[in-house]
């Protein structure tokens, strides 16, 4: 497992590299041959990043 990342600037660094894998995602989805599992696929990734940011939020300084 990896190191838990405390520093404020690690976690939005952090995010922002979650952030934008999700846009890659998204980017490459081609509306006409998209199933269910692609959209689940987005929702729980988005469920992941809300849950981390919820986490780093809740971190002590």
């Amino acid at each position: 497992m990896g190191k838990s990342i405390s520093n404020k600037d690690q976690q939005v660094t952090y995010l922002k590299e979650r952030l934008h894998i999700f846009l890659e995602v998204l980017d490459s989805i081609e509306p006409e041959t998209t199933e269910l599992e692609d959209i689940d696929r987005l929702i729980a990734m988005m469920d992941d990043l809300e849950e981390k940011m919820e986490q780093f939020k809740n971190r002590p300084e």
